[in-house]
């Protein structure tokens, strides 16, 4: 399978949670894939999209509407795990792009969640942390938060945090800043 390098997907998840530990009948599972493309020659974010995942094994608590603002009612007329992860694939060419999200939380979470259900996972193995390579590329002494990276580099939270469509749109900003304060002159591809 050739590898598309056009773009990055920007992917930021949410998934059930709970004030205190999980209940004992419940677990946590995705109920939003936020996704930003970005463009690898302009290092424009070009879309972002939320995708509603309909939970199997949980419900949304009040703590998980008050941190995220997604409502059961809102995930009931979500789509099945397995269905998003088609999407994913057919509409976004997920197996053949490289993926990013902030930390490797989502990443994690996707291998876990494809195991239990039995799902191929959508994505293909280049991933790309954005959290370490910020703190690398920064020289910072540890890993920050996405709302303090966007600050550090001085770029508005836009949206909701913690809401996946709006995280993945502020992380695909981040990741075009670290890419273009990486890119050295000369370096252009018609230059090969």
């Amino acid at each position: 399978m050739a590898r598309l390098l056009d773009q990055i997907l920007i992917i930021d998840i949410e998934a059930t949670c709970w004030d205190g530990p999980t209940p004992s009948d419940q677990e946590g599972e995705i109920i939003e894939i936020g996704l930003a493309t970005l463009d690898i020659a302009t290092l424009k974010p070009l879309e972002k999209r939320s995708i509603l995942i309909k939970p199997e094994r949980s419900t949304v608590s009040p703590f998980c509407t008050q941190l995220t603002t997604l409502t059961q009612k809102q995930v009931d007329q979500g789509i099945s795990f397995g269905a998003a992860c088609d999407l994913l694939k057919k509409d976004y060419h997920a197996r053949s792009r490289t993926w990013a999200s902030y930390g490797d939380y989502d990443r994690r979470q996707f291998v876990r969640q494809c195991e239990a259900r039995q799902v191929a996972n959508p994505f293909g193995p280049s991933h790309i942390n954005i959290k370490n390579l910020f703190a690398l590329v920064y020289r910072l002494s540890r890993e920050v938060g996405m709302a303090q990276a966007l600050k550090h580099l001085d770029i508005p939270l836009e949206g909701t945090h913690h809401r996946g469509i709006d995280d993945a749109w502020n992380i695909a900003h981040i990741l075009a800043r670290l890419l273009s304060d990486c890119r050295m002159p000369g370096t252009e591809a018609d230059m090969l």
